[in-house]
C-alpha cells in the first residue's frame, strides 16, 4: 500500500541475452510481469525482423486454430477451457504442433467433405422415392367427368400420321417458391403442349447444407415430341430443379422405389459410421485445441517481444531495453539467471540513465482497484505524482452520500453491494458477460463505501425513505409551549399552525444527539430550516476539499524540489482561497456558534457582510458580527488582490533569474549540474514541456532549448486566471451537494405520498389493507429501485465524480503519464 500515495520507483534496465537463452528467458518473464520492453528496432520495418519467420508460422498455425475452432462450433459442441498453467513451448515444439493441427484440418476436411456429400446422397434418394411416391395423375381436356383410372392410357391414339409417336415423362422436384413461375413458363414456352401436376411433399426433407427441413413440390410432366422435351429439360435447368428417371409402368416403379429405400438405408449406415468418426476427431481437436491456443499466442508474443532486441556486434546476445519497477530488480536478475542457465552463459541485467520520463506504476488490489481506476479515467498520474487515489476512497463515497443521504436507500446498495462481495470468488460469478453486471461488480467495494456512507448520512438528516425516526427523545417540548402560552381549545381551533419559539423557557431543551430532530419533519418551514443548512455545509465541504488539494501540491513541489513553487505559488493560492472563501466558511461557523435565540432575529447576514467585504462599504443596517470586522476584511481582501501579480510574475521572473545565473556555465557539465538540469529545465519550457510538467518527472532527450519568456509568462497568466476564477466557479460548484440532497429528498418524499399513502388510506381493515398493500408495496419498491437508487444514484455519482475531477484533482495533479505495462501472458491465458 506504499505505492498508493506515489508511484513506484521505476528503472530503465537493458538486459543482455544469449541467443540460445533468449527465448526462455523472455518467456519466463511473461510468466512473472516485471519488465515493459522498449522497441530498439523502430526504424526497421516488420517484415524485415529477425524473427518474422517465426511470428508469420504462428500467424498461420492460429488461421487453422480458427477453422477448427469453427468446426467445433459447427458441430453444437464447446472448446472446454485450458487446465493447469501452460508454460510456453520450447521453438522445436513449434513443428510438431503444427504437423499436428495440419494432419487434424486435413483429416476433418476430409470427414466433413464425405460427410457433406453422403447427405447430399441420401437427400437426392429421398426426393426420389418422394417424386415416385407422390402418385400424380395426369388429366386431358378430353378425359371424361369421371375422371381416368390409373391403368387407362393417358392418351389415346386417334390414329393418323402421328400414331407411331409415344408419351414422355419429365419427372422432378423444385424448391415451393419457385413452382409457380416453372408451371408459367412451361405453359407459355410449351403453348400447352403438356400436361404438368404439382404436389407439395408430405412430409419436409432435411436440407443437407442447414440441416433444417424443408418442402419440396414435386411435379411430373407428360408431353410428346422432341422439341418440347428440349424446351421442358432447358427450363428445367434454368430453376434449378431436381430431375429423376420416371417410369410409367406401375410394377416398374414399385420395384425402383424398393431399390431407393434400401440403397437409402445402406447410406444412412454409412454415415453413421461417418457421424461416429467425425465425433471422434472433433474429440480429438477438443482436447488438443484449447492447450495448443495458449501455447501458440504465448509463442507469437515472445517472438514479438524478440522482433524488439537488438543484436550485439558479435550476433551472440541479444540486447533489450525495458522498465522495471526498483523493488523488482532482484526479481528480474533471479529470472534470468534461470533461463539461461541452461545455455552456459548467465544473461545479464543492469541500470542505465536515463532522461525519459518513466512510466507510472501503482499496484492495487481488488478494493482500491475502482477507487485507482476513477483517478486513472482523468488520466494516469506522472511519474512519482501524488496519487488522489487514497484520499478518493473516503472523499468519492461521502460527497455522494451527501447528495444521496437517506438511511433506507443507503442500506438497499449496501447489501447489493455486500452480496456481490460475499460472491466475488464464485466461477459463476466471475464467468458473467452481461456489460452491466460487470460494471457493478468492478465497483462492488465502491458501492459497498457509498451505500454504508449513505446510511450514515442519512441518520445526520434523520430519513429512511423520507421519514423521519425518532432514535433520542426530541429537544423540543410542546407541552412547555402550550402551558406558558396558554393554548385554550378555541385558539387551537383557531390556529391549524402552531409556532414553538425557543426563546420561551423549557420549549427548547438542548440540540438533537446525532442529526436533525425529528419533530422538523413535522413542521410547515421543514424546507426553509434545511436549505440554509445544507447550502452552508456545501460551501464548507467545499473550502475545505478545494484547501486540502491546494495542500497536496506541497508535497509534489517538495519531492522534486522545487521550492520556489512555495513561495510564488502554494502560499499565494492558500492565501487567495482562505482569504476570501475560507472567511466566508469562518462567518458561517462563527455565526452558527455567537449567535444565540434570543439575538436571532436581529443577526447580521452573511450574505452582505461578503459583499460589501469586495465593496469596501459597510451597510446601517447590518451590524457587525465581531468587533474589528471591517478592518479584518479589507486586509484580506487586499492580501487576496496582492497575491494575483505574484502568482502571475512570480515564478517567470525567478526562471528568468535562474536561466540568467547559468547561462554562462562552462563546457564541463558536473552530475549534480545535470541533475539540476533534469528538475528545472522544464522551468523554460525546454524540450517540448511546459512549466507545469516539472511538477512531475523529467524531460525528454536532447539539449536545452532556448528560454522564451514569453511563452512561460504566458503558461503562467492562463494558471493564474484559471486559479483565481475557478476559486469562485468551484465553490458555486458545490452547491450541488445542496441542490442533489434536495432533490433527492423531495423525490423521496413525492414517491411515498403519491404511492405509499395512498395505499395505506385505502383500506383501514386488516384483510382489505393486506390485499391493497401487496400490489401498491410492489409499485413502491419498483420506483425505488429505478428512480431513487438508480436515476438517483447515477447523477449523485455523476455529479461527485465532477467534483472530484475539476474542483479537487485539478488544484495538484496533472494526469499526464502513462502506465507501466509489462510483458506478461496474463492475457494470452484467458
Amino acid at each position: 500500500m506504499g505505492s498508493m500515495f506515489r508511484s513506484e520507483e521505476v528503472a530503465l534496465v537493458q538486459l543482455f541475452l544469449p541467443t540460445s537463452a533468449a527465448y526462455t528467458c523472455v518467456s519466463q518473464l511473461g510468466e512473472r510481469g516485471l519488465v515493459e520492453f522498449r522497441d530498439l528496432n523502430a526504424s526497421v520495418s516488420a517484415f524485415q525482423r529477425r524473427f518474422v519467420g517465426d511470428v508469420r508460422r504462428c500467424e498461420e498455425l492460429e488461421k487453422t486454430f480458427t477453422f477448427l475452432q469453427e468446426e467445433v462450433r459447427r458441430a453444437g459442441l464447446v472448446l472446454p477451457p485450458p487446465e493447469g498453467r501452460l508454460l510456453a513451448p520450447p521453438p522445436r515444439d513449434l513443428l510438431r504442433i503444427q504437423e499436428e493441427t495440419d494432419r487434424l484440418a486435413q483429416e476433418l476436411r476430409d470427414v466433413r467433405g464425405n460427410q457433406q456429400s453422403l447427405r447430399v446422397q441420401l437427400h437426392q434418394l429421398r426426393l426420389h422415392s418422394a417424386v415416385l411416391g407422390q402418385g400424380h395423375r395426369l388429366q386431358s381436356a378430353a378425359a371424361p367427368a369421371d375422371g381416368l383410372l390409373e391403368r387407362t392410357p393417358l392418351l389415346q391414339a386417334p390414329g393418323g400420321p402421328h400414331q407411331d409417336l409415344r408419351v414422355n415423362f419429365v419427372a422432378g422436384a423444385v424448391e415451393p417458391a419457385k413452382a409457380a413461375a416453372l408451371e408459367r413458363l412451361l405453359w407459355r414456352a410449351c403453348r400447352g403442349f403438356l400436361i404438368a401436376s404439382f404436389r407439395e411433399t408430405e412430409q419436409p426433407l432435411e436440407d443437407p447444407v442447414t440441416g433444417e427441413p424443408a418442402t419440396w413440390m414435386t411435379f411430373l410432366i407428360s408431353y410428346w415430341g422432341e422439341q418440347i422435351g428440349q424446351k421442358i429439360r432447358k427450363i428445367t435447368d434454368c430453376f434449378h430443379c431436381h430431375v429423376f428417371p420416371f417410369v410409367e409402368q406401375e410394377e416398374a416403379r414399385l420395384g425402383v422405389l424398393q431399390q431407393l429405400q434400401q440403397q437409402s438405408h445402406e447410406l444412412q449406415e454409412v454415415l453413421g459410421e461417418t457421424e461416429r468418426f467425425l465425433s471422434q476427431v472433433l474429440g480429438r481437436v477438443r482436447r488438443l485445441l484449447p492447450p495448443w491456443q495458449v501455447q501458440t499466442r504465448k509463442m507469437k508474443a515472445v517472438y514479438l517481444v524478440l522482433n524488439q532486441c537488438s543484436v550485439s556486434a558479435t550476433h551472440k546476445c541479444l540486447i533489450a531495453e525495458g522498465w522495471c519497477a526498483a523493488s523488482d530488480l532482484p526479481a528480474l536478475q533471479q529470472v534470468l539467471q534461470d533461463g539461461s542457465s541452461e545455455a552456459g552463459v548467465s544473461a545479464v541485467v543492469h541500470r542505465i540513465p536515463c532522461r525519459d520520463m518513466p512510466p507510472t506504476l501503482i499496484r492495487t488490489n481488488r478494493f482500491t482497484a475502482s477507487f485507482q481506476g476513477i483517478v486513472d479515467a482523468y488520466g494516469v498520474g506522472r511519474y512519482q505524482e501524488v496519487n488522489p487515489a487514497p484520499y478518493t476512497i473516503i472523499t468519492f463515497p461521502f460527497l455522494f452520500a451527501v447528495m444521496f443521504g437517506d438511511v433506507g436507500h443507503g442500506l438497499l446498495m449496501f447489501l447489493f453491494a455486500l452480496a456481490m462481495v460475499l460472491a466475488e470468488d464464485r466461477p459463476a460469478v466471475k464467468a458473467a458477460r452481461n456489460e452491466i453486471w460487470r460494471t457493478f461488480f468492478t465497483g462492488r467495494y465502491l458501492l459497498l463505501l457509498m451505500g454504508l456512507f449513505s446510511v450514515y448520512t442519512g441518520f445526520i438528516y434523520n430519513e429512511c425513505f423520507s421519514r423521519a425516526t425518532t432514535i433520542f427523545p426530541s429537544g423540543w417540548s410542546v407541552a412547555a409551549m402550550a402551558t406558558q402560552s396558554g393554548w385554550s381549545d378555541a385558539f387551537l381551533a383557531e390556529h391549524p399552525l402552531l409556532t414553538l419559539d425557543p426563546a420561551v423557557s423549557g420549549v427548547f431543551l438542548g440540540p438533537y444527539p446525532f442529526g436533525i430532530d425529528p419533530v422538523w419533519s413535522l413542521a410547515v418551514n421543514h424546507l426553509s430550516f434545511l436549505n440554509p443548512f445544507k447550502m452552508k455545509m456545501s460551501v464548507i465541504l467545499g473550502v475545505t476539499h478545494m484547501t486540502f488539494g491546494v495542500v497536496l501540491g506541497v508535497f509534489n513541489h517538495v519531492h522534486f524540489g522545487q521550492w520556489h513553487r512555495l513561495l510564488l505559488e502554494t502560499l499565494p493560492e492558500l492565501i487567495f482561497l482562505l482569504g476570501l472563501f475560507g472567511y466566508l466558511v469562518f462567518l458561517v461557523i462563527y455565526k452558527w456558534l455567537c449567535i444565540s435565540v434570543t439575538s436571532a432575529a436581529t443577526a447580521p447576514s452573511i450574505l452582505i457582510h461578503f459583499i460589501n467585504m469586495f465593496l469596501f462599504s459597510r451597510s446601517p443596517t447590518n451590524k457587525a458580527l465581531f468587533p474589528a470586522q471591517e478592518v479584518v476584511q479589507s486586509i484580506l481582501v487586499i492580501l487576496a488582490l496582492a497575491t494575483v501579480p505574484v502568482l502571475l510574475l512570480g515564478t517567470p521572473l525567478f526562471l528568468y533569474w535562474q536561466h540568467r545565473r547559468r547561462s554562462p556555465r562552462p563546457a564541463g557539465r558536473q552530475p549534480d549540474d545535470d541533475k539540476a538540469g533534469i528538475l528545472d529545465s522544464s522551468d523554460a519550457s525546454v524540450a517540448g514541456w511546459g512549466s507545469d510538467e516539472e511538477k512531475a518527472g523529467c524531460p525528454g532527450d536532447g539539449e536545452e532549448a532556448e528560454f522564451v519568456l514569453s511563452e512561460v509568462l504566458m503558461h503562467q497568466a492562463i494558471h493564474t486566471i484559471e486559479f483565481c476564477l475557478g476559486c469562485i466557479s468551484n465553490t458555486a460548484s458545490y452547491l450541488r451537494l445542496w441542490a442533489l440532497s434536495l432533490a433527492h429528498a423531495q423525490l423521496s418524499e413525492v414517491l411515498w405520498a403519491m404511492v405509499m399513502r395512498v395505499g395505506l388510506r385505502m383500506g383501514r381493515e386488516l384483510g382489505v389493507a393486506a390485499v391493497v398493500l401487496v400490489p401498491v408495496f410492489a409499485a413502491f419498491a419498483v420506483l425505488t429501485v429505478a428512480i431513487l437508487l438508480v436515476m438517483e444514484g447515477l447523477s449523485a455519482f455523476l455529479h461527485a465524480l465532477r467534483l472530484h475531477w475539476v474542483e479537487f484533482q485539478s488544484k495538484f495533479y496533472l494526469g499526464s503519464g502513462y502506465k507501466l505495462s509489462p510483458f506478461t501472458f496474463a492475457g494470452e491465458e484467458d
